[in-house]
């Protein structure tokens, strides 16, 4: 086959997949884990079910597909905030911000039941093991700099973020979200 027959093929199966990504997350948001059909994710993705099932052997597989690419975005967005800030607690104060504003943003969206599947997947620990690292590599540039603590093991402080930045989720908005963002930074300034 031609290249460019290829090509296209590829980015035909890319948008298949991405519009049954999208219609599944809004099916599931708005009717609830239980209640969507393979069906309906047919329906909704504008393909009939024998052609989604080609490409998804169930919902969960959906869910799953769905999830992993919500959590790269993730990272790779918490990776360029990084990489755009300046100086070691630039750069901290950047990804712990933009940390905030993912957890916030994230809350509210699906229910508790598509929340707690998604959650016990391998996938999140992985992406959990990867933010935690992240945010300790942040924590000793910015120790070495002087910029953060050193009487605490970065380990433990990447836990005390990961923990305290948590609430953001709760918080009403963005000023709320920027306040526990700097009492969390307070949190880790050089002992006098």
């Amino acid at each position: 086959m031609p290249k460019l027959w290829n090509d296209t093929i590829e980015a035909h199966r890319q948008a298949v997949r991405e519009a049954t990504l999208e219609a599944t997350a809004a099916l599931v948001t708005e009717h609830g884990l239980r209640s969507v059909t393979m069906s309906q994710i047919a329906e909704a993705t504008g393909i009939g079910r024998a052609t989604l099932y080609k490409y998804f052997p169930d919902i969960q597989a959906i869910l799953r597909a769905w999830h992993e690419r919500e959590i790269t975005g993730h990272l790779e967005h918490l990776a360029a905030v990084r990489d755009q800030a300046g100086d070691p607690r630039a750069r901290l104060e950047a990804v712990l911000q933009a940390y905030a504003l993912i957890s916030h943003e994230s809350r509210g969206h699906h229910d508790a039941e598509l929340t707690a599947y998604l959650h016990r997947d391998e996938q999140v620990a992985r992406a959990e093991r990867q933010l935690r690292a992240m945010i300790r590599d942040l924590l000793t540039e910015a120790a070495t700099a002087g910029d953060v603590r050193d009487d605490v093991a970065t380990d433990e402080l990447a836990s005390y973020c990961l923990s305290a930045l948590a609430a953001a989720g709760h918080l009403p908005s963005r000023a709320a979200i920027r306040r526990l963002v700097r009492v969390t930074l307070a949190g880790l300034r050089p002992v006098a």
